[in-house]
């Protein structure tokens, strides 16, 4: 039988009763439509997890009595956070999803001159609350019990002149990069890795990264979409340095 996983920020101990947050209540109660006496797994992004029983079931309202706390380490070896210029619609929503299912320390969304996609703050909050639902489900069905970050949207510019020296390796995917994924193998436990919007990235784009140390990266023969390149990294480096070697 299929193991339920639900994530909730609230604090959660073994042996403690729980009423749940709002949200994962109605998932539990209206989604998936579970009873008193089913058992769920809870995480918060500690680490742990921990199981537990349904003990009082309504449409807005779930309680659970935790019952046991197990430590889970399946983390990425690799501290690996990528840089990516916002998405249009879904394909944001993909790449969050997927990088999340393999395995990233951290996710930047940023701002490139060719971005179509336009924020104001009532908007950006919105779009965060929202992105963060995304790596949250991406958690439960993966397995992990730890949250990557996801940082607010920031202008390109901004975020380079933010860096300090311990950001040691540096990465943009350029259609004309001068190194492949094989020249960095042994450097790749930490990286930031920028990927550009659909339009690609612009000459002055372009320079800010070369003025920030960026190495310009190549991944194949072929260009790949914004959706497709930074799961494709991702996984690239897994299989040459992390949990998939």
């Amino acid at each position: 039988m299929r193991r339920i996983r639900i994530h909730t920020e609230q604090a959660l101990l073994a042996g403690s009763s729980v009423a749940l947050a709002e949200q994962a209540s109605e998932h539990i109660a209206r989604v998936l439509r579970m009873e008193i006496g089913n058992r769920v797994t809870l995480f918060n992004g500690d680490g742990n997890e921990y199981d537990a029983e349904l003990t009082r079931v309504s449409k807005r309202s779930v309680t659970v009595q935790v019952s046991e706390q197990r430590t889970i380490d399946n983390e990425s070896p690799l501290q690996l956070t990528l840089v990516q210029a916002v998405a249009r619609g879904e394909k944001m929503d993909w790449i969050l999803q997927k990088a999340t299912e393999l395995g990233v320390a951290k996710i930047v969304p940023v701002i490139t001159e060719r971005t179509e996609v336009k924020l104001d703050e009532d908007r950006t909050e919105r779009r965060i609350a929202h992105w963060r639902g995304v790596i949250a489900s991406a958690c439960e069905q993966s397995g992990r019990t730890r949250l990557p970050e996801i940082c607010a949207p920031l202008r390109l510019p901004v975020w380079a002149g933010s860096l300090t020296d311990s950001t040691r390796l540096r990465l943009a995917l350029l259609p004309q990069g001068e190194i492949g994924l094989r020249d960095v193998a042994d450097e790749i436990q930490g990286a930031a890795i920028v990927i550009g919007p659909e339009g690609g990235f612009s000459s002055t784009d372009t320079a800010i990264l070369r003025a920030g140390n960026f190495r310009g990266l190549r991944l194949g023969p072929r260009i790949l979409r914004t959706e497709t390149a930074g799961p494709a990294i991702l996984a690239a480096l897994n299989a040459l340095a992390g949990d998939f070697s």
